[in-house]
């Protein structure tokens, strides 16, 4: 598993979340890569994100957590990645 977080150079809103998904991912002692992307590189992300940023957002499963969120957020989102509730 892997994730990425979308946002933008010089945004504190991004430092903020990139701190948050930090402390969460070293207090569960989860090995999980997360790549940090500035949308700026590309248009189609400037697009989708621009208004959005920070965003953290899972490769494999396309589900997406937008700003604002919190340590709780983060826990419950990697939660949903780790043991995905089954179908109906």
């Amino acid at each position: 598993m892997r994730l990425v977080l979308f946002g933008t150079s010089g945004c504190h809103l991004c430092e903020q979340a990139a701190a948050i998904i930090e402390a969460c991912l070293a207090d569960g002692c989860q090995r999980i890569p997360v790549e940090s992307i500035d949308i700026a590189e590309q248009e189609p992300w400037q697009e989708r994100y621009a208004l959005r940023i920070p965003v953290l957002y899972h490769p494999e499963s396309a589900t997406e957590l937008a700003w604002p969120f919190d340590e709780i957020a983060v826990r419950q989102f990697l939660s949903s990645l780790i043991s995905p509730s089954p179908s109906p």
